[in-house]
C-alpha cells in the first residue's frame, strides 16, 4: 500500500497521521499552526474531519458521554462550531503539501464525497462509527484513492463484513486501524490489533486515543504499519477533544520513539486476540453511529422511497448498510421527519447482513 509516495509495511516505518479532527475549533488559522506543529513533530500528514452539522445529525442526535464531560450542552450547536468549510480546507491541503507532509481527510456523510474529491487529498479515513456504513465506504471505495477504516467499538464480525464490502481495494489500497472509541482510551486494548488483521487481511495501524506516548511504539512491535494520534495547541481549551489529546511536544516525543523499531527487528505479530467492544464504547456506538433517518414525514400504510430516506446519527435505529433494504417497506405506523428509522416502524423488514 502507498499514500502519496509513501511506502507502507512492516519492513517501512510506521506511517503517522497527526489527527487534527476538530481541535482547529472552526477556525482556519488554527488548522493551519496545528499543520506546521505535525510537520515540525516528525508526522507523514495531518487529519481532518468533513461534515456538514444538519447532514450529519438528524434531530434525535446526542451527545457523547465523553463530550458532556469537556462541558458541551447541545449536539448539533457543537458541530456546528466546529465546521470547516471546503474552501478553508483547501487551504490546509495547500499548506501541508507546501510542509512535505500529506493530507488525509474523514468524511462522514456520502453526498460529500464528490465535493471532498475537487481536493487533492492523499488518503480517505473513516470514522469507527462508519463501518457499518456501508453507502459510505463504498463511494469512498469508488474514488480510488488509498482508504483507511477505523475499527473501534466495532465487534469481529463487522470488521470481517466491511471486508467484504471494499474486498476489491483489500490488498492494494486498504488499511484498516484498532481503535478504542473512548477518549481518552484506556492504555490496554491494543493487542486487540492482530484480531483486525485476521478478519481484514490487509494493511493495519493503530487509531490511538490514549493519552501516552509509548502505546505507538508498542503498537508498531505488534505489526502496526499506521499510527494516528490526535493532537491539539491545548489540553484545557474548550471542545469535545482537546483533552483526549497530545500537545504538540509530547507528539514529538511519540514520534522520536519510533524510528529504531523496524531496524531492531523486534516486532511480534503472533498476538491473535479476539475483537470485541469494550464497555467503555458500549456510549459512542449508540450515539455515533448512523441510522436509516427520514427527510419527510412518512404516513402509515406508506411505500418507503429512496427520496424519503437519508443516513444521519445517531446509531438508534436501522443501520445505515441496511438503507436498501428499507426501500419498498411499508410503515406500520406515521413516522416524523428527521428521525431514525426501527424495525418496529416497518410492516416487514429483513437485514440482508449479519449486522442489523
Amino acid at each position: 500500500m502507498r499514500i502519496g509516495n509513501q511506502e507502507i509495511g512492516l519492513n517501512h516505518p510506521p506511517y503517522i497521521i497527526a489527527e487534527i479532527g476538530v481541535n482547529h475549533d472552526g477556525e482556519v488559522n488554527r488548522a493551519l499552526e496545528l499543520t506546521d506543529a505535525a510537520a515540525e513533530a516528525g508526522a507523514d500528514a495531518i487529519k481532518l474531519q468533513f461534515f456538514e452539522t444538519d447532514r450529519l445529525m438528524s434531530k434525535a442526535a446526542k451527545l457523547a458521554a465523553y463530550q458532556k464531560t469537556a462541558g458541551e450542552t447541545d449536539p448539533i450547536e457543537m458541530l456546528r462550531r466546529l465546521e470547516l468549510t471546503i474552501d478553508e480546507m483547501a487551504t490546509v491541503v495547500e499548506h501541508a503539501h507546501s510542509k512535505g507532509i500529506h493530507a488525509i481527510v474523514t468524511v462522514f456523510s456520502t453526498e460529500l464525497v464528490p465535493i471532498a474529491e475537487t481536493l487533492p487529498w492523499d488518503a480517505y479515513k473513516t470514522a469507527s462509527p462508519d463501518i457499518v456504513n456501508k453507502p459510505l465506504l463504498e463511494a469512498l471505495m469508488a474514488t480510488g484513492k488509498p482508504m483507511i477504516v477505523s475499527t473501534g467499538a466495532s465487534t469481529w464480525e463487522e470488521v470481517n463484513q466491511a471486508t467484504q464490502w471494499l474486498d476489491s481495494i483489500r490488498r492494494t489500497k486498504l488499511a484498516f486501524l484498532q481503535c478504542v472509541s473512548s477518549y481518552p482510551a484506556p492504555d490496554s486494548a491494543i493487542d486487540m490489533m492482530r484480531s483486525v488483521f485476521e478478519a481484514s487481511s490487509c494493511w493495519i495501524g493503530y487509531s490511538d486515543h490514549t493519552l501516552s506516548t509509548d502505546t505507538g511504539r508498542e503498537a508498531v512491535l505488534i505489526g502496526a504499519e499506521i499510527l494516528e494520534k490526535h493532537f491539539t495547541y491545548d489540553q484545557a481549551a474548550q471542545g469535545p477533544d482537546h483533552r483526549a489529546s497530545l500537545t504538540p511536544s509530547l507528539l514529538a516525543e511519540y514520534v522520536s520513539k519510533l524510528p529504531e523499531i523496524v531496524e531492531s527487528g523486534a516486532i511480534d505479530i503472533s498476538i491473535e486476540p479476539r475483537k470485541r467492544v469494550l464497555d467503555c464504547e458500549q456510549d459512542v456506538r449508540l450515539v455515533a453511529r448512523q441510522s436509516v433517518v427520514t427527510t419527510c414525514d412518512i404516513p402509515a400504510g406508506a411505500i418507503i422511497t429512496r427520496d424519503m430516506l437519508t443516513i444521519k446519527r445517531p446509531g438508534t435505529g436501522i443501520l445505515a448498510c441496511n438503507i436498501e433494504a428499507v426501500i419498498g417497506c411499508t410503515t406500520s405506523q406515521p413516522i416524523e421527519a428527521d428521525v431514525p428509522i426501527n424495525e418496529s416502524d416497518l410492516v416487514q423488514f429483513e437485514s440482508p447482513f449479519a449486522i442489523k
